[in-house]
């Protein structure tokens, strides 16, 4: 629009010359007409860089040449485009009311001319500035929309970047999760297996024999587990039923010195494989840290299948913690379990009293 009136502006002249010369001088309108076109492009960027006080000062400038030129030049179609540009340069620069009022004021430089006559040519230009306001507030209004729109774009860019740098963190978080979880209970059970042997070596070769070839076993799940963490983050992982996942891992557990029992109750159903990856590793945690800190005999996994939610839960009967037993602190491996259930939309609830053992249980939605 701003490259566009000048052109307006300049055209008007021309048409307003072309049609006073026949008649009579063209001296006087060509000065006054040449000064509202310098006016209506220097006054009008300069009123723009100044806020609105220069806008109401140039407007009213550019009101008196411009009614000065309609005076000298007569009613015509050049003297009339001439105003036009006020009002449109008026609704850029001023609140839509007050553009009102100077497309209602424009149409008065008719007066004083014929009754008949003059009441014609005022309402063809407030018809003709009434068509110039509403394309200039059109126009206005779609500027707005498409820089709305950029701020917008450049917003979704931004939030875009934000997203798919928490993703990359989540997918880092759930990474050292599975490695904490899958690698580190193997390599618990490796270590105390090689201890066991280490202790009979001497005097029972053949048990040690033993228990070097579980160790061994452990190793390469250990590997395997780590594999599968890699490959997870390619597609995801088959996995075979909860309840069989959990009997053998306690098979594993039970191996290497710590019985542990799997009760499974309710009608077993198919999980997520979210939930269901969320569940094995809660079972893997609790169990690492029943060997590791529970002084525990046997230990026991319940998994339990309710309406609307699935319980995990494992117990032993070690000896337990003296003290309330706040779920927000603690090694990685609770801080684990926590961040899993509650990405999951699930809840953690840890019990313990001193001498009965100790009980971590995970709900989650399914």
């Amino acid at each position: 629009m701003n490259r566009a009136l000048p052109m307006l502006a300049v055209a008007a002249l021309l048409v307003m010359l072309l049609e006073t010369a026949p008649h009579e001088s063209v001296v006087l309108p060509g000065v006054l007409g040449t000064v509202y076109v310098a006016w209506s492009e220097l006054g009008y960027r300069w009123a723009q860089r100044h806020g609105r006080p220069a806008a109401v000062g140039y407007l009213l400038v550019a009101l008196a040449l411009g009614f000065a030129v309609f005076d000298v030049a007569g009613a015509g179609v050049g003297s009339t485009l001439l105003l036009l540009v006020v009002v449109v340069q008026a609704v850029v620069l001023l609140p839509l009311g007050w553009a009102v009022g100077v497309a209602l004021l424009v149409p008065f430089v008719h007066v004083g001319m014929p009754m008949a006559d003059g009441l014609r040519q005022v309402v063809a230009t407030a018809l003709a500035c009434a068509f110039a306001f509403v394309l200039a507030a059109l126009h206005l209004r779609e500027q707005q929309a498409r820089s709305e729109l950029a701020v917008a774009n450049a917003r979704l860019h931004e939030l875009g970047a934000q997203t798919e740098e928490l993703a990359t963190m989540r997918e880092r978080t759930r990474v050292a999760r599975d490695i904490h979880d899958g690698l580190g209970h193997h390599l618990t059970v490796v270590g105390m297996q090689v201890q066991a042997a280490r202790a009979v070596l001497a005097s029972d070769p053949d048990k040690a024999d033993r228990l070097l070839g579980q160790a061994e076993e452990q190793a390469r799940q250990a590997l395997r587990s780590v594999r599968e963490s890699v490959t997870a983050l390619r597609e995801p992982r088959p996995a075979e039923p909860l309840p069989q996942q959990l009997r053998t891992l306690a098979a594993e557990v039970a191996a290497a010195g710590l019985p542990t029992e799997v009760d499974v109750e309710g009608e077993e159903r198919r999980l997520e494989g979210d939930a269901q990856v969320a569940l094995y590793r809660v079972a893997q945690e609790g169990l690492t840290n029943v060997r590791k800190h529970a002084n525990a005999h046997a230990a026991t996994i319940r998994l339990s299948y309710l309406p609307d939610v699935v319980r995990l839960e494992v117990s032993d009967d070690g000896r337990g913690v003296d003290g309330a037993i706040d779920r927000r602190s603690g090694g990685f491996g609770l801080i684990g379990i926590r961040e899993r259930a509650e990405r999951l939309g699930g809840s953690l609830t840890v019990e313990s009293t001193p001498g009965t053992g100790l009980a971590v249980r995970v709900e989650l939605p399914a």
